[in-house]
């Protein structure tokens, strides 16, 4: 069964950084993407990025883009969310998943998740 589990999250302040991980079990990452999602109190999970190993394509939301960089490293089957100047808007529960071969930006498109990293900002 696939199984990933995120971690790296905790407590910034603006303008910081964190880098999240995605260690994958139960599947190699050759053949799927990985995508990042968030999830607000009160809104619905967003697409953060996603990276598939299978076509060498990354995605951003525009919320994001140039903040955040996505990378993968197969040989520890581990992929990598480093978030740079972080924001109070960027307070969330950081979820990644699995998908066969190709990116989607969607959350219902995506059978297995983990159990969620969060990031908080301090004042």
């Amino acid at each position: 069964q696939l199984h990933v589990v995120e971690s790296g999250g905790g407590l910034v302040q603006p303008g910081g950084s964190l880098r999240l991980s995605c260690a994958a079990s139960g599947f190699t990452l050759d053949y799927y993407a990985i995508g990042w999602f968030r999830q607000a109190p009160g809104k619905e999970r967003e697409g953060v990025s996603c990276i598939s190993s299978f076509d060498g394509t990354t995605y951003y939301a525009d919320s994001v883009q140039g903040r955040f960089t996505i990378s993968g490293d197969n040989a520890k089957n581990t992929v990598y969310l480093q978030m740079n100047s972080l924001q109070p808007e960027d307070t969330a529960v950081y979820y990644c998943a699995p998908r066969s071969y190709y990116c989607s930006t969607r959350p219902y498109e995506y059978e297995y998740w983990g159990q969620g990293t969060q990031v908080t900002f301090s004042s």
